[in-house]
């Protein structure tokens, strides 16, 4: 068939025989078309990016205007025949979505709805025994803390990250400083714990232009990057989520970046409205990442993160949500906040944060973004991620009619210890440890310690261990409670409580008597017990007077599901970048990764890195050992070809699987796969039953206790079995099928299956042609017949009629009797 534009122009009769195709012709058909149409409608754009015009680029990013679009309409209805909406390219902003619905449209098919991703059914509510767990962690706060066990290294060496005020923001340092307190305008504090790459932003990664993200809060940039790495942690690929019920949740606050938006300069007046907007931080993130599920920045002030964490919980238990980014941010745009708590004396004099001590003597600020990816555990444990903490029950309130606007209530604070108890269907000894809000200050500090007291600390016979965060970062404001969550997820991977710090004594304005709870004065171990889970509290209060409270359980036991063996065969470390400069850049942190870890090897390294986006710019390096991947990554780093590298760039294409016939086959072949990967052992397994039902055990010779399976894997019978005919044919079958769907799990999508031999039938099965239960039957009468066969008789094809499978010798019948309805060859 011809279709449009395949002679030079829009074809005006439409795209008649569109649905004799396969799906995927049909789609790869329609793309090209769409964005044959997109190119030609951006030579009338000044600075339309032809060159790159690809499936997945929005059309605003590609310099589509509404004249343009207007245009790309009109092209369309040309070039198919439909009538299409005007609004086409606004509704469906990618060249791929438009194609998508051209094909519905063609076709007669549903018309996909807007930015729908999900089923069509309404989302299920989770069950209520189904936890909401932690699968993925992404941070960055000062003293190089740029991941959860940078973060933690802080609390285990008992460090504090403060340093003196940032000379790259444009602050008035000269002017600033002041140590009286009564100075207006001054802050009588010099230091603080700030972000030192606050002001580094790489738009290009996220296709932004070079004057929007510079009319952009920090803190949107920070929360986009950190969510990037923290989807990656989790094994999740940042670009695999668009139209999904992905829900982002985050606190944050005004931090006064910028200007005035009617102050605005030239070129920057119409970016500084969504700039600064603090619902923005998660309206962007959803946008750059086409996430479909709820956006919703909360500020509650220091509560922000906790809170969010308890409406993502919320919105994953409703079904709302399958997913969610959780997390909170702080950069500070300006001196304000030190400023500000001048006056009120609220300030640290020394910048540190000595929480519940003697010494307390006011907080101290910080900056940092943390993130966490959520979801229930049956789709963490059908997703195959790491779980690496169960949320066991969250609770907020408000304070109400307090001691003043910004005064905490200790019995707000301890009906929310009670209400998040409650939640989690625990009772104050199930909980070990709490990191607490501990801002150092001497009011709020002796309230939450004796709402502690008051609840946690009572009915127990060891003491609740009390900590704080802040005394090593300071107060990180809406991030602070993101922080402590991280904190304790980690302190129960690494069985230990870290040492709150800066303590001279604990508080002698707390009565410490009143229940079991004691201070973190020196690090504890925190070892696993007998008979339940380890759990912690983390508490987090904002001065509007909304309180947040989260319970958090180590996850359930499971097996490791580690690489089976000590193969020390070449493995394929993955990397890839949006730019050839940042695929280079990659490479040398990560040989100065592994160079500074001994325990960094080719199997740890490329484990991690096959969890992260497959970008543009990409190298393999096929190495054995660490010599030979500090060598590749140094090569690649540097721009010098080497025989351990491999560089390339992807272009848009399609994808196909070919099958081997026998000879390729070989004992143990599959072994570790069946180990590691359930979905292989599955597939394989029903191959195998299904085979074995088939196989004339008086052909093979086998006593009938052995298995097929066991053969193909090399776990029982005698040397060279697999090399008979039936057996080989067998097991390349059984092995080639859940090789495949072990791929498609892995979401690989070919557009062609092909076979030699033996190996059509696995690309038959595969392809729809063929059910696995024809395909076995095909199989193994294949296998009898080729091992029945005299020394040099030959087999040109097996026939597949619709009731039975018919052996074909070759010269018995004729191609046409071979190729007749309802056979299938496969020679």
């Amino acid at each position: 068939m011809a279709f449009p534009g395949e002679h030079g122009g829009p074809n005006e009769a439409g795209l008649d025989g569109l649905d004799e195709l396969p799906v995927a012709e049909q789609r790869r058909v329609l793309l090209e078309l769409v964005l044959r149409d997109t190119r030609e409608a951006l030579l009338g754009v000044e600075g339309g990016e032809l060159a790159e015009v690809t499936s997945s680029r929005p059309f605003r990013e590609l310099g589509l205007d509404s004249l343009a679009a207007v245009d790309l309409h009109d092209r369309l209805e040309a070039s198919t025949g439909v009538t299409l909406p005007m609004t086409l390219a606004f509704d469906f902003p990618t060249p791929e979505l438009v194609a998508e619905y051209v094909r519905a449209a063609v076709l007669g098919l549903p018309v996909p709805e807007p930015g729908s991703g999900r089923a069509d059914a309404a989302p299920d509510a989770a069950a209520d025994d189904d936890p909401i767990v932690i699968v993925g962690i992404g941070c960055r706060f000062p003293g190089g803390a740029d991941s959860a066990e940078g973060l933690w290294r802080i609390f285990a060496e008992e460090r504090e990250v403060l340093g003196g005020f940032p000379t790259d923001r444009g602050w008035d340092l000269e002017n600033l400083f002041d140590p009286n307190p009564d100075a207006p305008g001054k802050s009588y504090v010099d230091r603080g714990g700030f972000l030192p790459d606050a002001t580094g932003f790489d738009a290009d990664f996220f296709g932004i232009n070079p004057r929007e993200a510079l009319a952009m809060d920090p803190q949107q940039r920070v929360v986009l990057e950190t969510c990037w790495a923290a989807l990656e942690h989790a094994g999740i690929d940042p670009t695999s989520l668009r139209d999904q019920p992905v829900g982002s949740f985050f606190g944050a606050e005004v931090h006064e970046y910028g200007v005035r938006v009617h102050q605005a300069p030239e070129g920057l007046d119409g970016y500084l409205m969504t700039g600064n907007a603090p619902s923005v931080v998660t309206g962007r993130l959803a946008y750059l990442l086409g996430l479909s599920g709820p956006a919703i920045t909360v500020d509650t002030a220091c509560s922000g993160a906790i809170v969010s964490l308890h409406l993502a919980c919320a919105s994953l238990r409703s079904g709302e949500s399958s997913l969610a980014l959780v997390g909170g941010v702080a950069v500070m745009g300006s001196p304000g906040m030190f400023t500000a708590f001048s006056r009120q004396r609220g300030l640290a004099p020394d910048g540190r944060v000595k929480a519940f001590a003697d010494a307390a003597d006011g907080t101290g600020f910080s900056e940092g973004v943390g993130v966490l990816v959520v979801e229930r555990l049956s789709d963490a444990r059908r997703n195959g991620h790491r779980v690496l903490a169960v949320v066991r029950g969250t609770a907020i309130n408000q304070d109400g009619r307090s001691n003043g606007l910004t005064a905490p209530s200790g019995p707000a604070q301890r009906r929310l210890v009670r209400d998040a108890l409650a939640a989690a269907r625990l009772e104050p000894a199930d909980v070990d440890a709490v990191d607490a809000h501990g801002t150092g200050t001497g009011l709020g500090d002796p309230i939450e310690a004796h709402a502690l007291l008051a609840t946690y600390g009572q009915d127990r016979e060891t003491p609740l261990w009390l900590g704080s965060a802040k005394s090593n970062l300071g107060h990180t404001q809406a991030a602070g409670g993101i922080a402590s969550v991280i904190k304790m997820v980690m302190a129960m991977r690494h069985e230990l409580l870290p040492k709150t710090l800066h303590v001279d004594a604990p508080s002698s304005k707390i009565d410490w008597s009143g229940g079991a709870v004691e201070l973190l004065t020196e690090a504890r171990q925190w070892p696993r017990v007998e008979g339940r889970p380890r759990r912690a509290g983390v508490s987090s209060f904002g001065i509007s007077g909304t309180n947040a409270h989260v319970i958090l359980e180590e996850p359930p036991v499971e097996e490791p599901a580690g690489v089976a063996g000590e193969d020390t065969a070449a493995l394929p470390v993955l990397l890839s970048a949006k730019s050839e400069a940042a695929l280079r850049a990659q490479a040398d942190r990560l040989a100065a990764f592994v160079a500074e870890h001994d325990a960094a090897g080719p199997a740890e390294v490329a484990a991690e890195l096959v969890r992260r986006a497959a970008l543009e710019h990409r190298a393999v390096l096929p190495v054995a050992d660490r010599e030979g991947l500090l060598a590749g990554l140094r090569a690649l780093a540097a721009g010098e070809s080497a025989a351990s590298v491999v560089q390339g760039r992807v272009r848009p294409g399609r994808v196909a699987v070919v099958f081997s016939g026998q000879g390729a086959q070989r004992a143990g072949m599959g072994r570790e796969l069946f180990a590691a990967f359930p979905v292989f052992a599955r597939a394989f397994d029903e191959a195998c039953a299904l085979l074995e039902a088939e196989l004339d055990r008086a052909v093979t010779g086998l006593a009938g206790d052995v298995r097929l399976r066991e053969i193909i894997l090399g776990e029982r019978g005698a040397d060279g079995v697999l090399d008979q005919t039936v057996f080989a044919q067998a097991g390349l079958f059984a092995f080639e099928t859940a090789l495949y769907r072990l791929l498609e799990s892995f979401g690989v999508r070919p557009e062609f299956v092909a076979g030699h031999s033996l190996g059509e039938i696995s690309a038959a099965h595969v392809a729809g042609v063929l059910d696995l239960a024809d395909a076995c039957r095909l199989v193994a009468a294949r296998g009898r017949l080729m091992q029945a066969l005299p020394a040099g008789g030959a087999m040109a094809a097996i026939g597949c009629g619709e009731d039975e499978i018919v052996p074909v010798l070759h010269g018995d019948v004729s191609v046409a009797a071979v190729n007749a309805p309802g056979a299938v060859v496969v020679s």
